[in-house]
């Protein structure tokens, strides 16, 4: 077990949080690289940049192709499961199916560590893909591939904000090992999305930012009071989460 690294930022912080955050063909890291992983957290939107790219440049290759859009939508919603192993679908699920399936704390913590899902599960991905879709669909007829790579972006900057504001809620697990990132890592990565958000798409980036900010302070209340702090699951939950309200708010103001 390497000592955690406490410097601020490195240059390893970028390959370091594409190896945690999706399943990108990439060289193996250096073991000590790992000890950073709290502090790897303001790249995280850097991440939704890079496979966001991926997905829209499918997303217009469909396009171009003449493709039915709903088709392109779902194109560009599977690169984005496959670029990042479904982990944050996977956690929403597992959210969904402990928060409401179970009755105290120990038992949803139970339900939420367990491999199979539930019916709450299972119907929270397919109302959030669906909409997913729906949302993404709309923006692609708009021709707003920015909007789509700027949600992708913005959303992965929540999930810092829960690791820092809210305490483990187990004593085990990959958030529990990862730690809580330091506020300035947590602020730098918000700003760097919201730059890049705005630069996308515009002030409307603001707005979409703070509906988005809305949802996470929602799910960061229930999570406290359900289980009592964040679980690698609630992350995954809140990247989702964040990404559908962003989207929702875009797609409001076209």
């Amino acid at each position: 077990m390497h000592k955690n690294d406490t410097n601020l930022f490195s240059s390893w912080d970028i390959p370091l949080a594409l190896v945690l955050l999706s399943r990108l063909p990439l060289p193996h890291l250096p073991e000590n690289v790992f000890s950073r992983q709290a502090n790897a957290a303001w790249a995280f939107p850097l991440v939704g940049l890079v496979v966001g790219l991926l997905a829209c440049a499918v997303g217009w290759v469909a396009i171009v192709l003449n493709l039915p859009t709903t088709v392109g939508a779902v194109l560009l919603v599977a690169v984005l499961v496959m670029t990042t192993g479904a982990m944050h679908e996977d956690g929403l699920a597992d959210t969904v199916d402990g928060l409401w399936g179970g009755f105290n704390r120990e038992r949803r913590l139970e339900i939420m560590k367990d491999s199979h899902i539930g019916t709450y599960g299972v119907l929270a991905l397919i109302f959030s893909q669906l909409a997913r879709v729906a949302l993404i669909a709309t923006l692609l007829m708009a021709g707003a591939f920015a909007t789509i790579l700027a949600a992708c972006i913005m959303s992965r900057a929540f999930m810092p904000v829960l690791m820092t504001t809210l305490p483990n809620a187990r004593n085990s697990g990959l958030s529990h090992s990862v730690g809580g990132p330091q506020a300035v890592t947590t602020i730098t990565g918000l700003v760097l999305a919201l730059i890049c958000a705005v630069l996308l798409m515009g002030a409307g980036a603001v707005w979409a930012t703070a509906i988005a900010a809305l949802v996470t302070a929602g799910l960061a209340a229930t999570a406290r009071a359900k289980i009592g702090g964040q679980t690698g699951d609630i992350l995954g939950a809140t990247q989702q989460l964040a990404e559908l309200a962003f989207l929702t708010a875009a797609a409001a103001a076209l």
